[in-house]
């Protein structure tokens, strides 16, 4: 039976990757994609609303997004902020639909966006460690309460390294596979 230490690191670690996987969605690479725009917010009447609340975003094309908000007065609003989100985009307004054709990125362009990238991992990378380190916690004050033995504790110390690594070489695993993307020319 599994120890309910490694059930929840199990899931812990799973969520860390899940949300560099949503990180890694802000990244542009040469392609469209709906996701460079979640992290972006609009300035409103008074209030900051994520683009995906005041409009729906699709991808018609490989190198165009079409952001149509639902309220025609938010137009010039979205168009701002997608300008100033220091993403390199600029957005082309009919009066209806903003437009936002991706441009090619230069190769200094795509260095810039791998260091995210590495940041982004490295962060996961960390959120990983703190989850072992908190897991070891719990497994040497069950052993101290006399939960578990200590021949219990080491089986379990090693399957939480275990669950470290695997977890580990998968950040890195999609980290790799984002990088190539990116530097596709």
């Amino acid at each position: 039976m599994e120890n309910s230490v490694i059930t929840s690191i199990k899931q812990r670690m799973g969520k860390t990757i899940l949300s560099l996987k949503d990180e890694m969605t802000t990244l542009r690479t040469g392609r469209a994609n709906a996701g460079i725009l979640d992290h972006v917010t609009v300035e409103l009447y008074g209030s900051r609303m994520p683009i995906k609340q005041m409009a729906s975003i699709n991808v018609p094309e490989a190198r165009m997004l079409v952001v149509q908000p639902w309220d025609k007065k938010s137009l010039g609003a979205i168009d701002k902020a997608i300008r100033e989100a220091d993403l390199g985009l600029n957005p082309i307004s009919d009066g209806l639909v903003l437009r936002v054709p991706m441009p090619e990125l230069t190769e200094q362009r795509r260095k810039e966006l791998v260091k995210v990238l590495h940041k982004f991992a490295e962060g996961a990378k960390v959120a990983i460690r703190n989850i072992r380190r908190e897991a070891m916690e719990q497994l040497k004050n069950q052993e101290k309460h006399k939960e578990v033995s200590k021949d219990e504790l080491k089986i379990l110390e090693k399957s939480v390294q275990d669950q470290t690594d695997l977890f580990t070489k998968e950040v890195d695993q999609v980290a790799a596979a984002k990088e190539t993307e990116i530097l596709q020319v």
